[in-house]
């Protein structure tokens, strides 16, 4: 169980009216975090379906593009080291209207890019807005949680970036096929998007403590007790995004060269189908145990990246799509599960710092997969970069699984034990 919200506890010795209004202004918080989070991988998917268009348009191989996808995480990595615990002592209201600033500026650098370099420090500040603002959110779902049941926030963070990340491609495809200047428009929807977002962030209550020390930077670390659920977690998520990173920075290409097509709506939507999965997967997960949603994402993740090697092999665009759905289940359980785990164990006051450092090691995988993966595929190709990352992640699962497998029954273990004392 979490705990509960600062302003809902201080809402039942307030009069009606005052309680009421704080209640509203905890559920406007909670949905605007849900928003902030859709938003966060609505930036970062943008580019994935473009990556061909700019490819073509400047002559880049896939090790450029990878690299350029990898940018995201690698700054989101440095301002994580730095600012990680910022939501914990400016509130999480601050830090998301910063975050969300700096990726409505990424906006105008990838609108205007006459070459690769501006695409670079577009996603320099992606990654920095999105480390500001991904932590802040997550916190603001649990603390402002508007159900009784304490998984919803963990399943409805993993339904809003699915949401955000499933528009993004197939928006950026709609529009790349049918508009004209098909690099701008995408990013002139993003920059609208971020303003509303800073917009409804400004009504919000202010949920900065009263009494909070000055910040300064401060070392991220795991608060004692729960390292191995932070170990477990922190697997759990990282096994989605290294996949992912997989899928969004060369899957664009894949369905290019498999499917033999250049129609971006094919594109984004093939590539959506992916995300939408994780959506609607995650809108059944609120009431599994994390504990089994980590261990069923494991084992899911194991079988897409099966099928993802039995694509490179064949390249048949009915089995891409067989990936798209599964990976996309497997994202769902394996991010959700994860942090359902790290919500639960998390102490409220280290609640944003803990969710960063997640969030650090999760994208520092990312950005080296993404690194790696296109390295290979220029220098050998697709096929061969997936037949070296395939069995490579797969590592990282079977250890999630043998971890996960572990502490439920150590946690199994230490319930009746509790009883027993009280």
């Amino acid at each position: 169980m979490t705990a509960a919200p600062t302003s809902a506890v201080s809402s039942l010795d307030a009069p009606a009216g005052r309680g009421a209004r704080r209640r509203l202004g905890g559920r406007a918080t909670f949905w605007s975090a849900s928003s902030v989070l859709a938003l966060c991988l609505w930036a970062s998917g943008a580019p994935s379906v473009l990556y061909p268009l700019y490819a073509a348009e400047w002559g880049l191989t896939p090790a450029v593009t990878t690299a350029v996808f990898g940018t995201y995480p690698l700054a989101l990595i440095l301002v994580l080291l730095v600012f990680g615990g910022l939501s914990d002592v400016i509130g999480r209201k601050r830090a998301m209207m910063i975050g969300i600033g700096l990726i409505a500026a990424s906006a105008v650098i990838f609108a205007v890019a006459p070459n690769v370099g501006f695409l670079f420090a577009g996603r320099v500040l992606q990654g920095a807005g999105t480390a500001l603002a991904l932590g802040a959110a997550s916190a603001a779902l649990v603390e402002n949680n508007v159900s009784r049941n304490p998984r919803f926030a963990s399943s409805l963070a993993t339904v809003s970036t699915s949401t955000g990340l499933t528009l993004a491609l197939v928006v950026s495809g709609f529009l790349a096929q049918l508009v004209p200047l098909p690099l701008v428009w995408t990013y002139v929807v993003l920059f609208v998007l971020a303003a509303v977002a800073v917009g409804v962030l400004a009504a919000t209550p202010d949920d900065r403590e009263a009494a909070t020390a000055r910040w300064r930077p401060q070392p991220l670390s795991v608060p004692a007790g729960i390292r191995t659920v932070f170990v477990i977690a922190t697997l759990s998520v990282s096994i989605a995004y290294c996949v992912g990173a997989i899928f969004l920075s060369l899957g664009a290409q894949m369905v290019r060269q498999f499917g033999q097509t250049s129609d971006m709506i094919v594109v984004g939507c093939l590539l959506g189908c992916s995300s939408l999965a994780i959506g609607v997967t995650a809108l059944l997960l609120s009431r599994v145990p994390a504990h089994t949603a980590a261990w069923v994402g494991g084992t899911l993740s194991l079988a897409s990246l099966g099928i993802m090697a039995v694509v490179a092999a064949t390249g048949s665009i009915g089995l891409f799509l067989v990936w798209c759905v599964v990976g996309g289940v497997a994202y769902s359980f394996a991010f959700t599960g994860g942090l359902g785990l790290i919500n639960r164990a998390a102490p409220v006051q280290h609640r944003g710092a803990t969710l960063s450092l997640l969030y650090l090691f999760a994208y520092l995988l990312q950005a080296v997969t993404a690194i790696v993966a296109g390295a290979v595929a220029t220098a050998l190709g697709l096929g061969a970069a997936v037949d070296i990352m395939a069995p490579a992640l797969g590592i990282l699962c079977v250890a999630l699984l043998a971890l996960t497998a572990v502490d439920a029954r150590r946690t199994r273990a230490v319930r009746p034990a509790a009883t027993d004392l009280s």
